[in-house]
């Protein structure tokens, strides 16, 4: 059940129109690293967690993902105003502007509608962890180059407060990968001859990244231990 609060997760404001920088930001609306991606990515993997901590930490990053949503979306609509003009958009779509009003459009920033094939979901808690850590990581990325792009304070304002979230997201990822080391993909990891066997393809040069005992992938936490 999903309940819908008025109040934004945190105000958004801008200092004036950019209807430019609205389809950028666009692309954390309905791309692939974006914040519908990563709500429906939570939700779909959480269906067969039976752990009820870690389903219940998936569940609720996914809903805050749609916090996030509104968000991005409420600021969209301000950077866009409030009339149609699509020759002041000089890059990016221009969807918005003959197509939807202005209502903000799930796609990415060149205007590609948003699609379930960015969900990735196996079934394996571990392999979706892992794909969730690096889908925080993405999106972290993709708001530092969005922050990178704008001078407008309260723009970057609500940019640095979504990018610090990921961090958030993903430190949390990492804590649940830490209880369930031994457990599905990663179970007996390395054990296997082929699985310790490793190849210096690079030629010439000695620089060859070496692995004496491979370990599954662990994340140590922020205290150090």
């Amino acid at each position: 059940m999903f309940m819908h609060d008025k109040r934004l997760l945190q105000n958004v404001m801008v200092e004036r129109p950019n209807p430019n920088y609205a389809a950028m930001l666009t692309e954390q609306l309905g791309g692939p690293q974006g914040e519908l991606k990563a709500a429906m990515q939570y939700i779909s993997q959480s269906f067969r967690i039976k752990n009820p901590e870690i389903k219940d930490l998936f569940m609720d990053i996914a809903a805050e993902e749609l916090s996030h949503m509104e968000m991005v979306a409420t600021t969209i609509n301000l950077l866009n105003g409030h009339d149609v003009a699509a020759l002041e958009v000089e890059s990016g779509h221009i969807q918005n502007h003959v197509l939807t009003g202005l209502n903000p459009l799930l796609a990415n920033a060149s205007g590609y509608p948003w699609t379930a094939s960015y969900v990735n979901v196996t079934g394996d808690l571990v392999a979706d962890i892992l794909s969730n850590i690096a889908a925080e990581q993405r999106a972290k990325v993709v708001y530092e180059y969005l922050y990178r792009q704008i001078n407008d304070k309260y723009v970057r304002q609500t940019i640095d407060f979504l990018l610090n979230r990921e961090e958030a997201h993903n430190t949390m990822f990492r804590e649940a990968l830490n209880q369930i080391q031994e457990t599905g993909s990663n179970k007996d990891w390395g054990i296997d001859q082929d699985a310790r066997l490793y190849f210096n393809l690079s030629n010439p040069g000695s620089n060859s990244f070496s692995v004496s005992h491979p370990h599954p992938p662990a994340f140590v936490n922020p205290n150090g231990h």
